[in-house]
C-alpha cells in the first residue's frame, strides 16, 4: 500500500470520529436544554404553594419551642417536654391504629380501647 493511503485513512478516521462526538455532543446538549426547560416549568408550576392544609385528625400543640432554647432550659423542663411530646406521639399513633382496625372490621386491641 502506497503511504499516502495511510495519510487518507488516518484523515478519515479522525473525520469520523470529529464527527461522532460532534453528533453526541449535539444531542446530549439537546437533551440538557429539554431537562432545563422542564426543570423551570415545574419550578413555575410548584412556585404557588397552596396555603397548608391540616391533613391530620389530630390537633398539633401550639406552643414550638424557639429553635436552641433547649440549651438554656432547665433538665426538669426539657425532660417534660420529650415526655409530653412522646405521649403525643403515642396517643396519634394509637388512634390511626384504632381507625384503621375499624375501617378493615378488625377486633381492636385491649390496649388500644380508650376507658375514659
Amino acid at each position: 500500500m502506497p503511504w499516502w493511503f495511510w495519510i487518507l485513512l488516518w484523515i478519515a478516521l479522525i473525520a469520523l470520529s470529529l464527527l461522532l462526538h460532534v453528533t453526541l455532543g449535539f444531542r446530549l446538549f439537546r437533551k440538557f436544554m429539554a431537562t432545563v426547560h422542564e426543570l423551570g416549568d415545574a419550578g413555575q408550576r410548584f412556585s404557588h404553594v397552596p396555603p397548608a392544609v391540616e391533613t391530620s385528625d389530630v390537633e398539633a400543640p401550639e406552643r414550638r419551642p424557639e429553635p436552641g432554647s433547649a440549651i438554656f432550659a432547665s433538665p426538669e423542663q426539657m425532660r417534660h417536654d420529650y415526655l409530653t411530646a412522646k405521649a403525643f406521639r403515642q396517643e396519634v399513633r394509637r388512634q390511626k391504629r384504632v381507625q384503621r382496625k375499624a375501617e378493615r372490621g378488625q377486633p381492636q386491641s385491649l390496649h388500644d380501647i380508650e376507658f375514659r
